[in-house]
């Protein structure tokens, strides 16, 4: 008799099927944060922005002075263009970063709870009184959730009168940042350039009020009073 049925593989063996499903669920993972975040959200998190080329150039050309009391400073290495952080100022006035255009920012953000924030925020003070001008500003936002009077007392009774203030009692700012990988922790900040893209961050406390930071802080500026 002849055995009319088709001859059957082989099973394959699972040590080749298992990389096989393996590649299927990282693919489907993949597809799947494209489609709750979207094609360009995930490219948006690469921090590829175009037009922030120069502050990368920038970033590359100063960091050398990125030592000393600023050593902890990562240097921008793609080009990032930072979220329009929305907050308050001191009367209740709705603010956003982009009113900052044109200017060297450092974006600081700090709390009340925060222990290395409340001894930074004097030097911050003294970093403001030296280089705050038109081509400089520090726009330090506090981000107590609870009681709105308990920043504004601190910088009263520490008599650090040069800040602006600037608050966002629901932390959103701080989740903007850190959406982008920019907020590991408290104090966090950012050397903005002004066109509103990232020169360098810092996750922790710095004296910006000490020689290196305020020769850094000047080198990022040199762009823009060479182009005013």
């Amino acid at each position: 008799m002849t055995n009319d049925m088709p001859e059957m593989s082989p099973p394959r063996p699972a040590s080749r099927r298992l990389p096989i499903a393996i590649g299927a669920v990282i693919a489907a993972g993949v597809v799947g944060l494209g489609a709750f975040y979207g094609l360009g959200g995930l490219k948006r998190g690469t921090g590829g922005d175009p037009s922030c080329a120069s502050a990368v150039e920038l970033a590359r050309k100063i960091s050398p002075l990125a030592h000393g009391e600023v050593a902890a400073l990562t240097m921008a290495t793609s080009p990032l263009k930072l979220p329009d952080l929305a907050f308050e100022d001191a009367e209740g006035k709705p603010r956003k970063l982009s009113e900052w255009r044109g200017k060297t920012v450092l974006v600081n953000l700090w709390a009340t709870w925060c222990v290395p924030c409340r001894k930074e925020m004097p030097a911050l003070d003294s970093l403001q009184a030296k280089l705050g001008a038109k081509d400089f500003e520090v726009v330090a936002i506090n981000i107590d959730t609870r009681d709105p009077e308990k920043p504004k007392n601190f910088l009263k009774e520490a008599n650090l009168t040069r800040l602006g203030y600037f608050a966002d009692s629901k932390a959103k700012v701080f989740q903007d940042l850190k959406n982008i990988g920019k907020a590991l922790g408290m104090p966090t900040s950012v050397l903005v350039d002004a066109q509103g893209c990232e020169i360098a961050n810092l996750a922790g406390p710095a004296e910006w009020a000490s020689d290196d930071a305020i020769k850094l802080i000047k080198a990022a500026m040199q762009p823009m009073k060479a182009g005013s």
